[in-house]
């Protein structure tokens, strides 16, 4: 039997990482989760903070939203973050979009939208009301009428019906969905679109012409 060579004690420690080269790899390893985190955070989930109470009480003035850029269609009910009118980046609820009448107000002081009035209970300010303001619109194609949840205190479509669009804005100035607050802490939590929202009259147009 022939016995086998023993190992140099260079080659016996080949392989094996050294402490500067382990080091080296999960530094490498940090960086890039730090870099994918920023391309994503700008790119693609990037954070708002609200500048004031136009949403209360659903966004509160300081809360931090993360937004999706990659939401798809916007749809009735979705809470956007969008560019366009004076003084930066805004962030308001859908209330109607592309070939929608919206309208305020039924006789019961609701919004209605293609002749369906909106129980708007679950966003809407609690001392607040649909609107101060009367209107009756009918949304340009490629355009959405927005609104913020506290009606008294928010400057949207209502305010700016003498500017292209009357009031509405184009759905290529959408930045994104907010879908979540991250903080503070207390605050933490997911923005679901309202039930009313999904209501087949609403969506076919079903309710349009009717008395309510």
């Amino acid at each position: 039997m022939t016995a086998e060579p023993e190992s140099k004690p260079e080659e016996a420690g080949k392989g094996k990482p050294s402490g500067k080269g382990g080091l080296r790899e999960t530094v490498t390893l940090i960086v890039s989760g730090v870099v994918v985190a920023l391309l994503l955070q700008a790119f693609v989930f990037p954070t708002f903070r609200i500048p004031s109470e136009s949403m209360e009480n659903t966004l509160r003035e300081g809360d931090r939203v993360v937004v999706n850029k990659l939401h798809g269609e916007t749809e009735r009910g979705d809470v956007v973050v969008f560019e366009g009118w004076p003084g930066g980046d805004t962030i308001k609820r859908v209330i109607a979009v592309g070939g929608d009448t919206v309208k305020c107000c039924d006789a019961q002081k609701r919004i209605t939208v293609n002749g369906v009035p909106l129980d708007e209970t679950a966003y809407l300010h609690p001392d607040d009301f649909a609107s101060g303001d009367t209107f009756e619109k009918v949304v340009p194609e490629g355009r959405l009428w927005v609104m913020g949840d506290h009606r008294s205190a928010s400057g949207d479509s209502r305010s700016h019906e003498e500017m292209e669009g009357e009031g509405t804005i184009s759905e290529d100035d959408v930045i994104g969905r907010a879908f979540a607050i991250y903080w503070p802490l207390s605050r933490v939590g997911v923005l679901s679109t309202p039930e009313i929202f999904t209501k087949p009259e609403i969506i076919t147009g079903a309710g349009r012409g009717e008395l309510r």
